[in-house]
């Protein structure tokens, strides 16, 4: 994994928020667990469509470790994790839904390459 060869300096709550859930994979990881709740590892991977498997790995670790997703792993055969928001990661969806408001408004996209979840999503209209 990448080490930054400086720490963070983090001076300004938006740029905290924006490194917990900005850039293109952990705010539709996000509303991915929003909609649909609680989903295993190949669940989430399928309703993210084509995101590799290293990339969701990464992003659902950084997520975890910023207590946004919780993972529950149950001891039994097969093994069997599941993947859902916490309380802090359900309190980011609203932001997320007026951010895809305003976007919606100002970013129009043909509706054949718009992520399914987006389709889906009363905030796009």
């Amino acid at each position: 994994m990448y080490q930054h060869k400086l720490d963070k300096d983090i001076r300004c709550p938006l740029e905290y928020g924006l490194e917990i859930f900005g850039g293109k994979w952990k705010s539709r990881i996000i509303c991915v667990l929003a909609k649909k709740d609680v989903l295993r590892y190949s669940q989430l991977r399928k309703e993210m469509g084509n995101i590799t498997d290293a990339v969701l790995a990464s992003m659902l670790k950084e997520l975890i470790s910023n207590n946004i997703v919780t993972r529950q792993s149950y001891d039994q055969i097969p093994p069997r994790v599941e993947y859902s928001l916490t309380d802090k990661g359900k309190s980011v969806v609203p932001i997320l839904q007026n951010i895809c408001k305003w976007s919606g408004v100002y970013h129009r996209e043909d509706s054949d390459n718009t992520m399914i979840q987006c389709r889906q999503c009363d905030y796009n209209k």
